[in-house]
């Protein structure tokens, strides 16, 4: 099953299963994201996997009314963001596609943000080299995602209450992946030199909650292209 498909499959749950995983601390490591690029007024902002749309609430309300595009290959996924949107008066533009093939023009953002998807990217060299060719000169990215936690408190949460609570809401598949899909992460260190490698030098590594989530914050050069 491709990621597209798995998260149609979760998208009325969705919510629900990232405040049960981060135990209700995501929507502060979204603000602190979103806190870490200085997003002003005139700046065109990206979500990369919007998913139901968190983060670009999270974008317009440090910067409300500011130019914003999600971007996620699941179409219900971007349903449900869309009623989320639509309900909180955020006009944002949703689009479905593939973080591996952009629909965008080189140049075309200030500030892009990803939570909770480049761990699911298939080919992520790609998809963060593409994220660097539409960044505009002196653009900044920032990147969320779970890591293996340092904590065996932490641990013991993601491999075995997780699984658990999975079992009882019927959702066993989806969180069995999940432990499975964090645990084959690379380290945060191995993570940020793809980042370089890829045209986004890392600038900063936040870890968070005792390392189960990680905070990679990138800026493309001035003077030059991405």
């Amino acid at each position: 099953m491709g990621s597209g498909a798995m998260f149609d499959a979760i998208a009325d749950r969705y919510d629900l299963l990232n405040r049960i995983n981060s135990l209700g601390l995501d929507r502060r490591w979204r603000r602190l994201t979103v806190n870490s690029l200085h997003i002003e007024a005139r700046h065109r902002c990206l979500d990369l996997a919007t998913g139901t749309g968190d983060m670009v609430l999270a974008i317009d309300e440090a910067q409300p009314g500011v130019s914003c595009v999600g971007l996620d290959p699941s179409a219900r996924m971007l349903d449900v963001a869309r009623r989320k949107l639509a309900r909180a008066g955020v006009g944002a533009r949703l689009v479905e596609g593939d973080a591996q093939a952009l629909p965008f023009e080189d140049g075309s953002f200030d500030r892009a943000t990803m939570a909770f998807g480049i761990r699911n990217i298939p080919d992520r060299g790609k998809a963060l080299s593409e994220l660097a060719r539409v960044l505009a000169p002196g653009g900044r990215a920032a990147i969320l995602e779970l890591a293996e936690p340092e904590g065996r408190l932490a641990r013991f949460h993601v491999h075995a209450v997780v699984p658990r609570i999975g079992a009882l809401l019927s959702m066993k598949a989806e969180y069995d992946y999940l432990p499975a899909s964090i645990a084959a992460f690379p380290k945060p260190e191995a993570f940020a030199q793809t980042m370089t490698s890829a045209g986004l030098p890392v600038r900063r590594i936040e870890r968070l909650a005792f390392g189960a989530c990680a905070l990679f914050v990138a800026g493309v050069d001035k003077g030059s292209a991405a």
